[in-house]
């Protein structure tokens, strides 16, 4: 009953009544991708794949997540929202080979490794279904039953606690595990040879600086924003504030493709692009487990992993990640 009742809260459910929306929503929720893209997966025309893709948008399934400008033409990239994954029992059976366990939150490259080597497993073993919609967000889709598992790097400015001080205020009668997924750090990622010369965080506000800046309910952006009324600078003042995207990948490659000229991010982003980094500050990861799903026993090979010597090297070879705290459980 308790899922009925999470299912009848959304009075838009009647868009997923065509087949064509389900088919459009499974392919979102495994990877952004365009109109155009859509309709070469699908084998149908893009005008006609507009019309399901904006009505799964007006109903909340989808998003807009980033737009790229390609040999002159701009490309919308469209993807899931959490709110789809509230019926990933219905949409998902068909997607995969395997179960799924929904994981939601911030973006991280360690965390893609992760669900990347489970992915590379038998036939019959667990799939991550890792969406990056921000840590508050997936904080809330955990306690809201759409999730599995949150990934979250939330700072508490008043303690300077990393992910607690949220966690025991969203769920204060609600057990659940908390396991360190690394340490990272944290910075501005610049075009190679640093051209504008920026070397601060102050210098956001130069008239000739142009950001992208990362999604409203991010941890990053929780970061930043705390730190513009730090010093009393409202993002109003700064190009580009409002234009923003939900991975760290995706501000690396609009530095790379020189859209912008910085961006907020995490070091392996810009190790991945072969770009500068002006490092700010180190943070802590964490994967956040209801505490019924810690009896799963699904996720066994998934805390395995977690724990393994293999795992912190490959986490280690991304660049920017500290991994003495790989995999220890730091609550309760």
């Amino acid at each position: 009953m308790e899922y009925i009742q999470r299912i009848e809260q959304y009075r838009d459910i009647k868009v997923l009544t065509d087949e064509r929306r389900l088919k459009i929503l499974r392919l979102l929720m495994a990877k952004p991708a365009t109109l155009s893209q859509l309709g070469d997966q699908l084998g149908e025309h893009p005008a006609r794949v507009r019309h399901h893709l904006k009505a799964l948008e007006a109903a909340g399934f989808v998003e807009l997540v980033e737009t790229r400008l390609v040999r002159g033409f701009v490309e919308k990239y469209y993807q899931a929202r959490a709110r789809a994954f509230l019926l990933h029992e219905l949409i998902l059976p068909d997607l995969l080979d395997r179960d799924v366990v929904p994981v939601l939150g911030s973006h991280d490259l360690a965390l893609e490794k992760l669900a990347g080597h489970l992915r590379n497993q038998e036939p019959g073993s667990v799939e991550l279904m890792v969406l990056p919609v921000g840590s508050l967000e997936g904080l809330i889709a955990l306690r809201q039953g759409a999730a599995q598992i949150a990934g979250c790097h939330l700072l508490d400015t008043a303690s300077g606690e990393y992910n607690l001080p949220h966690i025991r205020h969203i769920f204060p009668d609600r057990q659940v595990r908390i396991f360190t997924l690394a340490h990272r750090a944290q910075g501005l990622i610049i075009p190679h040879g640093n051209p504008k010369e920026i070397q601060a965080l102050s210098d956001l506000t130069r008239a000739d600086i142009k950001i992208i800046n990362r999604n409203p309910g991010s941890g990053t952006r929780i970061w930043l924003d705390s730190q513009l009324k730090e010093i009393g600078l409202p993002g109003s003042v700064v190009r580009g504030y409002t234009n923003h995207v939900r991975t760290h990948t995706q501000v690396a490659r609009a530095v790379h493709h020189r859209d912008v000229d910085t961006g907020l991010g995490i070091e392996a982003a810009a190790i991945l692009f072969d770009l500068d980094f002006i490092p700010l500050f180190q943070e802590r990861f964490d994967l956040v487990i209801s505490g019924e799903s810690i009896a799963d026993r699904r996720l066994l090979p998934m805390f395995e992993y977690l724990e393994s010597a293999e795992f912190r090297r490959e986490v280690d070879g991304l660049g920017g990640y500290d991994t003495v705290q790989t995999g220890d459980q730091i609550y309760p």
